[in-house]
């Protein structure tokens, strides 16, 4: 079992939680005005979030943010705002506006399976049910996987992405909601594909991992946001975490608990003092790179569900990790001054360029949007106990 580092911050305490939730909320009712009726961009532009189209992979979380604010607070305006966003969502979707990707989990999730869980937004759950259709579209009997991106059978583009494990809970959701089973039966076969092939013996992860299109055989792995492909992509490796768990929470079995103990142990071992990474892994203080305060986000989100889901002990010492990255993030990268920022955490890469990988490079050292979404739910799921989105 993992060890807590003892070089880690101290714990985040429930008071501060408050105090980092009280905040974020504000931020993002200042927010309101620019975004209920557009979409943020994926990172910001001089630490300021631009507005854009409902077309980005990444548009789902700002609506999550929102519903989050609503869950805390309690104020109408947040439900307001949130279920206009969802009516944006469902235009998306029956239009397929930039849809022939895998991404509709994080899409969908945190905006319209929660407008459904909290409120019965009908539109909610009719969008999120047609996302799901959409993602199983996408799946790849020959190598049993959910393709990423790309005209579908292609040979260079017949690859899944880690991220991925993050938009399967959209299909569990979609077979418990709808009584199918095909959704979940898509999720679980994917999950065992991604376990199978994108672990490294280091217990390091590869970004994304190509198929034989004829035989289904694992071909190669490779990056195209890490520094290389034999480099570990931080923000990979904690979507393997979180992966890892939500998995485990779907279909418990051994290996998935194993594979997220390997995972996280080695992100532990890689981490710099403040227990944020540098935006890949095999960076260390003298290199000068940027961090990616969103890997730690997501981290800490995947050690809360991991939490829920095993015995007392081990239950506490992954709260305790999470407590500590997120007091990291709270005392050291959070927007403390809305002139600054009209985001809710620093520091965070999106993609940046290196010689090995192929990556556009944009979002470096910025406020990232799915960075905002996981620093707030950490921050929910420490200050109550919460029914998930995912």
């Amino acid at each position: 079992m993992n060890a807590i580092p003892s070089f880690a911050p101290q714990p985040i305490t429930d008071i501060e939680v408050r105090n980092a939730l009280d905040i974020a909320v504000e931020q993002v009712r200042r927010n309101l005005p620019k975004f209920t009726y557009a979409s943020q961009n994926h990172s910001s532009v001089d630490n300021i979030y631009p507005a854009v189209s409902n077309d980005q992979w990444t548009a789902g979380f700002w609506p999550g943010e929102i519903w989050l604010a609503y869950e805390h607070t309690g104020d109408k305006i947040f439900q307001y705002a949130a279920q206009i966003q969802v009516q944006s969502f469902l235009h998306r979707i029956v239009n397929r506006i930039e849809t022939d990707h895998h991404d509709m989990g994080f899409l969908y999730s945190p905006s319209c399976v929660a407008a459904w869980k909290l409120v019965g937004d009908k539109d909610g759950r009719k969008a999120a049910l047609l996302a799901a259709d959409q993602l199983i579209e996408r799946f790849q009997p020959i190598g049993q996987f959910i393709q990423a991106w790309g005209r579908k059978g292609v040979a260079e583009e017949y690859r899944y992405i880690i991220d991925c494990l993050l938009n399967l809970p959209l299909l569990y959701w979609a077979s418990a909601e709808s009584g199918d089973p095909k959704y979940r039966e898509v999720a679980l076969v994917h999950a065992r594909t991604t376990l199978a092939n994108s672990v490294r013996p280091d217990d390091s992860t590869y970004h994304t991992f190509y198929m034989d299109p004829v035989t289904g055989a694992p071909v190669r792995g490779v990056t195209k946001q890490g520094y290389s492909d034999e480099s570990a992509w931080a923000r990979g490796q904690a979507w393997g975490i979180a992966g890892m768990a939500f998995s485990y929470r779907y279909e418990p079995l051994p290996e998935y608990r194993e594979a997220f103990e390997r995972l996280l142990a080695f992100y532990l071992n890689r981490l710099p003092t403040d227990m944020v990474p540098y935006w890949d892994l095999t960076f260390s203080d003298k290199d000068g790179e940027p961090r990616d305060s969103s890997s730690a986000s997501i981290n800490a989100c995947g050690l809360l569900e991991m939490a829920d889901l095993v015995p007392r002990e081990d239950a506490a010492r992954y709260r305790e990790l999470a407590r500590r990255m997120i007091k990291s993030l709270a005392d050291g990268y959070a927007v403390k001054d809305p002139a600054m920022s009209n985001g809710l955490v620093l520091h965070g890469t999106y993609s940046k360029k290196s010689p090995f990988n192929t990556c556009r490079g944009e979002g470096v050292d910025e406020c990232v949007s799915w960075g905002d979404y996981y620093y707030m739910e950490a921050l929910m799921r420490l200050s109550r106990t919460w029914s998930s989105y995912w």
